[in-house]
């Protein structure tokens, strides 16, 4: 509820597109450093221990947003400080998050763990932004962050129930250098940069969530300003409970490629809708190929990274598919600042579409990659780097 009240509270204390977009940019600093740091340490400390304070940080940052929205004049200053904490404490967090799935489960049935995991964070996403957008409308922000704050005590106690996830005996220590190394190794492989750079593209030109509580007053229906996040959740739930042909797809980057242009095509029907119920389910459109998109790229990065770079690749990778969102809000605000709303969410479709074609050109080696290459060459790595340490 939080990630959709925070831009709504905003738009109510300012209307403005272009504050709701610069929430983007607060976001966005902190997160893109602090995930390099997060990665590094996911490689090197015991990972349920970084989920542990981060967790503990990220429930002091509902608290503020609390507090600040129970004063007479809630301060703008203070929303931007809020959010970008919790984007700088989950840079330091989600790279341990994701480093521990491959220690649990075996990497055949990594697409299968990209659905599952898809359908906890959609239902919540289906859920969580309808209520948000009737509560803030009703019973105003506070209320909403309230409701957070308390449901940070069921978060805590699941962190505090996962056993240690210890770094390997040879883990690099956490510095600059073992930034730089991981960095390199994900620059190396066309089949990782790719992933990157497709999904960059389309959620920076085509992610128009900071203009949602506008188009929400546009059509007349401020308090159902959640239903433009929920669609994207929907479509994208949609695509998980029919994602089992995946596991019969091998080549990934393709079809990485494929969902990156029916997403663009998809946005740029929504800005040229005219009803809301269109608008939505052209939203849900997109959300089923972004959704397509996330499940073969997840599939691709636990398939091949190898163990002692998981952490450190989990950063750059959490940086790669939130770098989009959080710049895309700056640039569809500008964009819908100096135009209107229309031409920004338009433009961003076109854009995204063309994007994803030039990229896709050139990177020859990410359109053909096959999953089962990327098995091998993993098992290879993992055999080599075990022979060195002996």
């Amino acid at each position: 509820m939080t990630f959709i009240v925070v831009p709504v509270q905003m738009y109510q204390l300012t209307e403005s597109n272009l504050y709701v977009g610069l929430l983007g940019v607060a976001e966005f600093v902190p997160m893109f450093f602090l995930a390099f740091v997060g990665g590094a340490l996911a490689d090197s400390v015991d990972r349920r221990k970084m989920l542990r304070l981060t967790e503990i940080g990220q429930t002091i940052t509902v608290a503020i947003l609390l507090i600040n929205a129970l004063l007479p004049n809630p301060q703008i200053w203070v929303l931007f400080v809020a959010v970008g904490l919790h984007a700088g404490l989950a840079g330091l967090q989600r790279p341990s998050f994701e480093a521990l799935i491959p220690k649990i489960v075996p990497l055949e049935l990594m697409p299968s763990v990209a659905s599952l995991n898809a359908i906890r964070f959609e239902f919540g996403f289906i859920l969580a932004p309808i209520l948000g957008g009737v509560i803030i409308a009703k019973y105003g922000a506070s209320f909403a962050y309230l409701i957070d704050l308390l449901t940070f005590a069921a978060s805590l106690a699941a962190v505090w129930l996962i056993r240690a996830v210890p770094p390997p005996p040879d883990a690099d220590q956490p510095n600059l250098d073992s930034v730089k190394k991981g960095f390199r190794y994900a620059m190396s492989r066309q089949e990782l940069l790719g992933t990157y750079l497709i999904d960059i593209n389309a959620m920076f030109f085509g992610m128009p969530k900071a203009l949602f509580p506008a188009l929400a007053v546009a059509f007349g229906a401020a308090s159902s300003v959640g239903l433009f996040y929920s669609a994207i959740a929907v479509g994208a739930l949609v695509a998980t409970f029919t994602s089992r042909w995946a596991q019969w797809v091998h080549r990934h980057g393709l079809f990485v490629t494929l969902a990156a242009g029916g997403w663009g095509l998809a946005i740029t029907f929504f800005g040229f809708s005219g009803n809301l119920y269109l608008a939505l389910f052209f939203l849900a459109v997109a959300g089923y190929f972004d959704m397509i998109s996330g499940i073969f790229r997840q599939t691709i990065w636990n398939q091949t990274v190898p163990d002692h770079f998981r952490g450190r690749l989990a950063g750059i990778e959490m940086i790669s598919f939130l770098t989009g969102p959080m710049l895309g809000d700056a640039e569809s605000g500008v964009v819908a600042y100096f135009t209107n709303v229309k031409i920004s969410i338009i433009s961003g479709g076109v854009l995204t579409v063309i994007g994803t074609i030039f990229l896709a050109v050139l990177l020859p080696k990410f359109i053909s990659y096959d999953g089962r290459e990327g098995l091998r060459q993993k098992e290879l790595e993992e055999k080599l780097r075990a022979e060195n340490r002996k």
